[in-house]
């Protein structure tokens, strides 16, 4: 048997985590007691053995909540911890990031790789179409619109998006196919009404709304653009960023020359 693989006598036990295994994990290490964590979250020292030993496997949302917020309090929990105990029982995370969260989210690092992706442009928005961060080639395609800023806004509401954007008429029919793509899915809901009710200021939108059309962004289109530079035809690749903070929150999209 080659160096350094166990007989299978001498293996530990590798199992799938759990979020009983989980919690009895993260409690250990803040050295809380079943009582004093049961206590602070309203629920019997009894309930947290049954969830440490897997016999309830699937606590309500408010336990959780109120579990973690303890925890927390003891000792920072991390943003990763805290979105495994979530799914590990099965809830998803609900809260709402604002831009500002997400923005603090794109970190050096992610923001030195749009830099190497130039001459190309690239950035991250996140679900709500705001421009988290771009390169520079990114931000010289939409002039006036600038970081932290909406891009259906500024497609319905600039009248510089009408001249940045020579195909305008099927790119806003399609975003707004989008956005009710993705309102559909579960937890999203929940911020939609207020960007609903911000872009019904413009009467394009209401139109393209009424009409009731859907997409979930599977066949992206080659998009047109008057730069500053020559006019360019781009084809977007999009893909979704797993964050352990604001897991499904932000995307990245990066534009390639067609042809």
């Amino acid at each position: 048997m080659p160096d350094g693989v166990l007989e299978a006598r001498d293996r530990l036990d590798v199992a799938p985590p759990t979020f009983g295994g989980t919690l009895r994990r993260i409690r250990d290490d803040r050295g809380v007691s079943r009582e004093k964590l049961a206590f602070a979250a309203g629920v019997s020292a009894s309930y947290i053995a049954h969830l440490e030993s897997g016999e309830r496997e699937h606590p309500t949302r408010s336990v959780v909540d109120a579990l973690l917020r303890y925890l927390d309090r003891v000792g920072r929990l991390p943003a990763d911890d805290r979105r495994h105990l979530f799914e590990l029982a099965g809830l998803a995370v609900t809260e709402v990031p604002t831009v500002d969260e997400l923005r603090a989210g794109i970190g050096p690092a992610m923001r030195r790789g749009l830099s190497l992706h130039e001459p190309n442009p690239a950035g991250f928005f996140d679900a709500r179409w705001n421009l988290l961060a771009v390169n520079g080639p990114a931000a010289a395609l939409c002039p006036g619109l600038a970081e932290g800023g909406n891009m259906l806004h500024w497609m319905f509401g600039d009248p510089q998006a009408r001249r940045a954007l020579p195909d305008w008429d099927r790119v806003t029919a399609l975003s707004v196919a989008n956005l009710r793509g993705r309102i559909g899915r579960p937890g999203e809901a929940a911020w939609a009404g207020a960007l609903l009710a911000e872009l019904s200021r413009y009467q394009e939108f209401r139109r393209l709304w009424s009409t009731g059309a859907i997409s979930y962004g599977g066949d992206l289109p080659r998009l047109r653009f008057h730069a500053a530079a020559a006019p360019r035809e781009l084809e977007f690749q999009v893909y979704e960023v797993d964050s352990g903070v604001h897991p499904g929150w932000i995307r990245f999209f990066l534009g390639l020359r067609s042809g």
